[in-house]
């Protein structure tokens, strides 16, 4: 956690109301992400997966570093072109409806990452009714074999992509439709992957996936991509995917593709956002039930559903306050392993299981880190009805100090 986090939770703790808050430092996720694009080898750019976070604010700091915007729906194109009417947008997703393509025309998207054959069709139509020509990648569920990772989109069942088995199918419509031109290949198979020779593994997979294809259909790939699935390991935060180590390797990868592969496309979400995002929430009680020591916190898995989708302990930290302003005691724990569970009416808003604290009290807030990725955006927002975590975007605003931009609870 950035020191301008930690001043601006600090500040808002001790008062009436209990301290529950989603912060990002806009500034140290420029930074970052400025980083990783800079190590990117030649021909490679690199898309933001909005669906890991898609507030505007950290959107308009990462349009000037990304090479645009990957969307998954018609409610993230209207988000990315609110950010700029020129910024380039990728649209993939399994299920685009008719009215989503062809809103998506009219807003001048890049290209489609097609999912099925029925999906050209509809691309075509919609292309076709608005006078244009639509670029498309086929999206391929390969068999695989693929590096363990946390999902699985390809190299098994799953409701992504054109089943390689049936490509030729998918070919022959993106290269006969009106108003369609195929322009390569979009290949997205897993999540969370944490080895970078493992993704340089499957890249090379990739690779001569698509020299195959080209031969068998007779055709030329300009644009690959290669997804995201780049990883963030919750479990150690010091062992984290090594970039420069891939990106060294990718350089010598490319060097192997052809030229007329003219763009390599890269679609990271969580990689880029997780770690500019801390979720912080204050302790409202202590209890035990069975010899079990409880925390409960302002919040739960309805603001962060993240540990609970999947079934991991999100790491926190306890940021201790001293203020305690009740006539009532004030309980604590000293050296215990705690389970900490939200304010919902379920035993399944856990959000960390049996973890080691030197001392936690009630007052305490505990700020879980890495939650710049999948936790606002994936949560069930209104179940009981609680307000919603305030929202904490910091910046320096150029003038070489911290500003705080915070937004209403929503």
């Amino acid at each position: 956690m950035t020191d301008a986090l930690t001043k601006a939770i600090s500040e808002r703790a001790g008062r009436d109301e209990p301290v529950c808050l989603y912060g990002y430092d806009l500034d140290a996720l420029s930074v970052y992400v400025e980083q990783v694009v800079a190590a990117l080898p030649e021909r490679c750019r690199m898309f933001y997966a909005m669906k890991a976070n898609s507030a505007a604010p950290i959107l308009t700091t990462l349009a000037p570093v990304v090479a645009g915007f990957e969307v998954a729906s018609g409610g993230e194109v209207a988000k990315a072109r609110a950010v700029g009417t020129d910024i380039p947008v990728i649209f993939g997703g399994p299920a685009k409806t008719s009215q989503e393509i062809a809103d998506a025309l009219r807003q001048r998207i890049t290209r489609f990452h097609a999912e099925s054959s029925l999906e050209l069709h509809r691309i075509s139509q919609a292309a076709v009714e608005a006078g244009v020509t639509a670029d498309v990648l086929l999206r391929v569920n390969l068999a695989g074999p693929f590096p363990s990772a946390t999902l699985a989109m390809a190299g098994r069942p799953t409701q992504f992509g054109i089943d390689e088995s049936v490509l030729a199918d998918a070919v022959r419509a993106a290269t006969t439709l009106p108003g369609l031109r195929l322009a390569g290949f979009h290949l997205h198979s897993l999540s969370n992957n944490l080895s970078s020779e493992a993704h340089l593994d499957m890249l090379r997979l990739y690779r001569d996936k698509v020299l195959e294809w080209e031969d068998e259909f007779d055709i030329r790939c300009e644009v690959l991509n290669v997804g995201g699935g780049i990883g963030v390991d919750y479990a150690d935060l010091e062992a984290q995917f090594d970039w420069r180590a891939f990106t060294r390797g990718l350089a010598s990868l490319v060097a192997t593709f052809p030229p007329r592969w003219r763009e390599i496309d890269f679609e990271c979400g969580r990689f880029l956002t997780a770690a500019c995002g801390v979720y912080a929430v204050e302790v409202l009680d202590i209890k035990r039930n069975h010899g079990v020591p409880y925390v409960l916190v302002r919040g739960g898995t309805h603001h962060f559903r993240l540990p609970s989708s999947w079934q991991h302990n999100h790491p926190f930290t306890v940021l201790a306050v001293e203020e305690w302003n009740s006539t009532a005691p004030r309980p604590e724990l000293l050296d215990e392993s705690i389970t900490v569970v939200g304010e919902l009416c379920t035993p399944k808003d856990v959000l960390a299981c049996e973890v080691l604290v030197s001392r936690v009290r009630v007052g305490d807030v505990l700020v879980f880190s890495h939650a710049g990725a999948y936790g606002w955006e994936i949560s069930h927002h209104d179940f009981l009805s609680h307000p919603h975590p305030e929202q904490l975007f910091l910046s320096d605003g150029g003038q070489g100090r911290k500003e705080l931009r915070a937004a209403d609870k929503a």
